[in-house]
């Protein structure tokens, strides 16, 4: 049978007595520093989190321990607290803005609570010897036995530690963990995700950075406690309901992007799956993309720049698939967002190739909900003049501003698209309309709702996605 088909029975064990579980020894006063990172967490990008013990609390019939604990994720500091059980160390509520940095801690330094855990009865696991064979199974394909590996020396910044090395095998690569025999946490770890092909990307890495005892007063006590940043009114439900799938403007990458809320409003969050694909084959991820996402002006200068908000010279994506989130500070109107790729190489590297981009506009709504107030481009005012002084037919109006639709240059607001008549004929009010818009008698608002009346007739017919890539002057790189 495939080797696949069944768990893979290695040997472990070291010649070291005592045993060990995660949360061993941990006490109140406790003072941990980390820096960590998880596959599940924007695909592994650093963050660094401290945790100060600060005591019991009871929570319905159980004790647990309550800790204070501040988030380093580039520029943004997020205090809160974080309740950690006793049997095993994973976190079981806090402060709700930390949600996805307390799923990373569960999923990585306390990761090896799902193998060993101070109570063995009512299901929990209990302490593992650190001659023990194996520690447990891992869930995935293979099932990889968790086992001592080795006694090894480790240097990592909080200083230097005696520990055992406890790995598995998956997907090629051997992943490892280092604890210390009586210390609550593990001091260091490199892990990979399975993958059956490829280079496996990290699945968690973290590292201690300082550690004391007996810690009896806040030591975050400088540190101004975390604003939300909800704003009232905001949809917290987005669905990428918008699809874009457009090759860059020099044809060196692809690149599908889902965003959400279809109408984006300033002050509120929006949010972008992007995915880096080959331009030879739709099906190939690219691999360690390092790239940007931009606000630019119409001259390609830019704006803003999420990395840089961030704290980032880059953003990097190691599979090629990225999620981003942000606030939209751009003013109603069109948007110009830009996915800036600067090429792809290992993480720290500077690529060796050309920038290429990809330029999306985006109509951003008001604060209230409402849709902005329209700008046209005055040189789409000539289509309009010659069609009302009958130097163009009604064909070729049409077909202009249904191209003007699909490039993004002209915005519609949402319209139900119509089935059309038996007379398809433009009304000369719409006419009329084009001519009096075209010498500056009525305003921009009033002539898209000419052009709304078009696509509800079914008289214009107009894509369903309708986006545009645009060209201009390469903006300057965010990194030496």
């Amino acid at each position: 049978m495939p080797v696949t088909a069944f768990a893979q029975i290695e040997a472990g064990g070291v010649n070291k007595e005592g045993s060990w579980y995660a949360g061993e020894g941990l006490k109140k006063g406790d003072y941990f520093s980390y820096s960590v990172c998880h596959v599940d967490y924007k695909e592994c990008t650093e963050f660094g989190m401290d945790i100060w013990i600060k005591g019991d609390i009871k929570v319905g019939t159980e004790t647990k321990w309550l800790s204070e604990v501040v988030v380093y994720d580039g520029n943004k500091v997020i205090k809160g607290e974080m309740m950690m059980g006793k049997i095993a160390p994973e976190p079981t509520g806090g402060s709700e803005y930390l949600g996805v940095y307390r799923g990373a801690f569960k999923s990585s330094i306390s990761w090896l609570s799902a193998f060993a855990t101070s109570d063995g009865s009512s299901g929990g696991k209990g302490p593992k010897e650190f001659s023990a064979a194996s520690w447990g199974k891992i869930g995935n394909i293979g099932g990889q036995q968790v086992i001592p590996m080795a006694i090894q020396t480790v240097t990592v910044p909080a200083g230097t530690w005696e520990t055992v090395q406890v790995g598995w095998k998956t997907g090629g690569a051997v992943s490892k963990v280092w604890i210390v025999d009586d210390f609550p946490f593990p001091i260091k770890a490199k892990t990979f995700t399975h993958v059956s092909e490829g280079i496996p990307p990290p699945e968690y890495v973290f590292s201690l950075l300082e550690y004391r005892e007996n810690v009896l007063q806040t030591p975050f006590g400088a540190i101004p406690d975390y604003e939300d940043t909800f704003v009232e009114g905001c949809n917290t439900n987005i669905e990428k309901e918008v699809t874009i799938k457009k090759p860059t403007k020099n044809f060196d990458y692809q690149v599908h992007i889902f965003y959400g809320p279809e109408d984006p409003v300033q002050g509120c969050e929006i949010e972008f799956l992007i995915k880096f694909i080959s331009k030879f084959d739709d099906t190939e991820f690219l691999n360690q993309v390092q790239y940007d996402f931009l606000v630019v002006d119409n001259n390609l200068t830019p704006l803003r720049s999420i990395a840089q908000e961030e704290g980032r010279n880059f953003l990097y994506s190691p599979s090629g698939q990225a999620l981003i989130d942000f606030t939209v500070k751009e003013e109603p109107g069109t948007a110009q967002y830009v996915v800036w790729i600067y090429g792809l190489s290992p993480e720290g590297i500077v690529p060796s190739v050309s920038s290429d981009y990809l330029k999306i506009p985006i109509t951003i709504y008001e604060k209230d909900g409402t849709a902005p107030t329209q700008k046209i481009p005055s040189w789409i005012k000539n289509n309009a003049g010659w069609w009302a002084d009958g130097s163009i037919d009604d064909n070729s109006f049409v077909q202009g501003i249904q191209f003007l639709i699909k490039e993004g240059i002209m915005k519609i607001p949402p319209t139900t698209q119509g089935t059309g008549s038996s007379s398809n004929a433009i009304p000369d009010w719409i006419k009329n309309n084009a001519g009096w818009w075209a010498d500056g008698s009525i305003d921009d608002n009033s002539f898209v709702q000419g052009i709304q009346f078009l696509i509800k007739e079914g008289i214009m017919k107009i894509p369903t996605t309708a986006k545009k890539s645009s060209s201009g002057s390469e903006p300057p790189a965010w990194y030496d």
